[in-house]
């Protein structure tokens, strides 16, 4: 089969060569996954870079999240178990972690689904418990993390703000159906969003950004307000001042949604019943802006750690090269 493997450390389009190797063998409890579609996430670019918490051994396939076909011809949603990730034609995967693909999206969209708006469920609900009637703010509204708390923030009916760098992320990020978009390459930040609230501030704020944008997080969040910390996709990683928190009276939530698969798995199908609900009727729909062909997979990722990208892109082997869209 073909796959994508890492050798060393780097930038993606560097180091991500496209091989002929073996179709891994599961081990016990896995099973193997012919890849309909691999999601590209921020976690691969900084596992091709060394910097994410986890290290496979290398070479390993990058890709952590997939829609895949089992033997028997089900679809279903994986995190594809390293160092056989999802850049390839078959990957492998713990068979009591499988979700089953909701009906209601295609092979690209449901490999979209999982991470990212798992991610937002728990961070927006479990960690903040986002109300009704609350506002919300998001930090890189048009990505692909902040575009699924966007959807998730509305289909809770808070009020969201979205901040976006360009032009063309802003007009995203009203397609997405933000009430309020700051573009923080033309705006100040800070002014815009307490102009929005009446000087009251968002009551939680969704940063996967981390530096500058946790700065001026801690600047516009409301009283009682609950900042969710979820990456630190700028990366710096910010040293939070302790003492602003205790005389604004805001909390400082972090959020490593990979934690619920081992401290407490249940949750995680609890939330996956939860979006197949939303995205069943239409409140929740991955926006997946480029379907890419294998042979395009280490040009795609670079893509997403250069920043350049809107909502999601997947890897589809299916797609003959050149046939992006």
């Amino acid at each position: 089969m073909q796959a994508w493997q890492v050798h060393e450390l780097g930038e993606p389009s560097e180091v991500m060569r496209l091989q002929d190797v073996p179709a891994p063998t599961p081990g016990d409890g896995q099973v193997l996954l012919k890849v309909r579609a691999a999601n590209i996430n921020f976690p691969d670019v900084l596992m091709a870079r060394g910097h994410y918490q986890v290290r496979p051994p290398l070479p390993f396939t990058p890709g952590v999240e997939i829609c895949g076909e089992t033997e028997d011809g089900r679809r279903v949603l994986a995190n594809p178990a390293l160092p056989y990730g999802g850049f390839a034609e078959y990957a492998v995967a713990d068979a009591a972690a499988l979700l089953p693909a909701p009906d209601s999206l295609d092979d690209a969209e449901a490999a979209a689904l999982h991470i990212g708006y798992q991610t937002g469920w728990f961070g927006l609900h479990r960690r903040a418990h986002l109300e009704a009637g609350e506002t919300l703010l998001v930090h890189a509204a048009a990505g692909g993390v902040g575009s699924a708390a966007v959807q998730l923030g509305k289909a809770a009916g808070a009020t969201v703000i979205g901040v976006v760098g360009g032009a063309e992320k802003a007009a995203v990020a009203r397609e997405l159906g933000c009430d309020v978009v700051v573009d923080r390459k033309s705006e100040d930040v800070v002014a815009a969003v307490k102009e929005a609230t009446g000087g009251r501030g968002a009551d939680v704020i969704y940063d996967p950004v981390g530096g500058e944008a946790y700065t001026q997080s801690t600047k516009v969040v409301a009283f009682e307000g609950r900042i969710v910390v979820v990456g630190f996709a700028s990366g710096a990683i910010p040293s939070p001042g302790l003492n602003h928190a205790l005389v604004k009276n805001y909390s400082i939530l972090g959020l490593h949604w990979g934690l619920y698969n081992t401290k407490n798995p249940k949750l995680v199908l609890h939330c996956h019943e939860q979006l197949t609900e939303l995205a069943a009727r239409g409140a929740i729909k991955p926006l997946v802006s480029e379907r890419v062909p294998l042979g395009e997979a280490a040009a795609a990722v670079q893509r997403v750690a250069d920043g350049v990208t809107t909502g999601r892109v997947v890897v589809v082997p299916s797609l003959a090269n050149g046939a992006a869209a």
